[in-house]
């Protein structure tokens, strides 16, 4: 490694927090040397997503949120309007009252005029129509005063409706601000480094990657579904890449098959945060997506949420179409297609792809149809040729301006 690219990596640590060993005073470190500080670096970039991750599922769950209350705010605006139609009726009617009452007054007193009526039986029948007119004049200012609290208690509703959408608002002008600041943090130190450093940090990230894999695999987590070897992490040295075309041992529900081939069909397209398709996507959007729109069950629109609503079953129960959930505040997650693998949007500059589950550091997987019978028969669908390829932490190509969500 370049003396360079240790310099970045002082710098990187001193702008993440991390405290790193004073470095040899030689020009060329020694091959362990390079590698703590490779690893360094990897770990400060990995911090670095991870905020930005984090991030981004704070927006997510605020533009869903804010979601909700537009809706709310324009149900109570259109009730409020009905309320007021209502009310303006009202009070045409109750105007109408009071000049019939204004036009057929008199100083004589009902009584006083069935006293003298020549007709006292007819006078007892006007009586009841009477009666019947003091029911409905009575049902009348009723009703405008109904309509008044009614329109009042709306306008209350809809104001504070209005107030909680512009607050949410506000909160997510300040998340994507947030986004935006985590990914320029990342964008700086990828910028900083030439290709072949970045190369080296993805082969250390591979290696990694492959062996924390094989360590999950024999573990014995995934039950029997570690009996089917995913080998190198890549697919290299002649061992099997463990993808779905593989051999599983459990098969999913319908709703969990009709997931999976969604999933799979996005493999290729680009992550971007904010997004849940259909050309681009952020990990969440990919999952609820698959699961909302192609199998027809809803789930929560973040990872965060989906781990906190949607059934946990331990990883030896694991089917594909299951949902990986990622880091210990839950701020990633992955569609689960056997066999040791996961189809997820991995990272910015990264694309749909598939990886090994262990890719990143597991906290537990979620079912969102337990009630799904699995299927006596499935056929995993075929993955399209470089589905494995790339860097989990979107080295190659990495989309550094975040898009603009103002308009959102």
């Amino acid at each position: 490694m370049s003396g360079k690219l240790l310099r970045l990596v002082c710098v990187a640590a001193t702008a993440t927090g991390t405290a790193l060993a004073p470095l040899p005073a030689r020009a060329v470190p020694e091959p362990d040397a390079e590698r703590q500080q490779v690893a360094a670096l990897l770990t400060d970039l990995q911090g670095l997503y991870r905020k930005a991750e984090e991030a981004t599922e704070a927006y997510n769950a605020t533009e869903e949120k804010l979601k909700k209350q537009r809706a709310e705010t324009d149900r109570l605006d259109r009730a409020l309007a009905r309320a007021r139609l209502s009310l303006h009726d009202s009070r045409g009617a109750a105007g109408r009252l009071a000049r019939q009452q204004y036009q057929s007054s008199t100083d004589l007193s009902p009584y006083v005029r069935l006293l003298l009526a020549r007709d006292p039986q007819h006078a007892i029948e006007q009586g009841h129509v009477i009666g019947r007119l003091a029911q409905e004049r009575a049902g009348t200012v009723t009703r405008l005063s109904g309509a008044e609290r009614k329109a009042g208690d709306l306008a209350r509703k809809a104001r504070a409706a209005l107030d909680r959408q512009l607050a949410l608002t506000e909160r997510r002008k300040k998340e994507r601000d947030e986004v935006r600041t985590r990914l320029h943090d990342v964008e700086e130190l990828l910028a900083s480094l030439s290709r072949e450093q970045l190369t080296a940090l993805a082969e250390f990230e591979r290696k990694g990657i492959a062996k924390a894999q094989k360590e999950f695999m024999a573990s014995g987590a995934l039950g029997s579904e570690a009996d089917v070897d995913a080998g190198d992490a890549d697919g290299k040295n002649g061992e099997s890449d463990g993808t779905a075309t593989g051999t599983t041992v459990r098969t999913p529900s319908a709703e969990g098959g009709r997931a999976v081939r969604y999933a799979v069909r996005q493999i290729g397209k680009p992550y971007e945060w904010g997004t849940e398709g259909p050309r681009t996507y952020d990990c969440s959007g990919l999952t609820s997506q698959a699961w909302t729109e192609a199998a027809g069950t809803p789930v929560p629109r973040t990872s965060q949420e989906q781990w906190k609503q949607l059934e946990r079953i331990p990883l030896d129960e694991l089917r594909p179409g299951d949902l990986v959930v990622y880091f210990p505040k839950a701020t990633h997650v992955a569609l689960y297609l056997g066999g040791g693998m996961v189809v997820h949007a991995p990272r910015p500059g990264a694309k749909v792809k598939v990886s090994p589950i262990a890719a990143n550091p597991v906290l537990g997987a979620v079912r969102p149809d337990p009630g799904g019978e699995p299927l006596r028969r499935y056929e995993p669908p075929e993955l399209p040729e470089g589905a494995t390829d790339g860097s989990d932490e979107g080295y190659d190509g990495y989309a550094a301006p975040a898009p603009d969500t103002s308009a959102r």
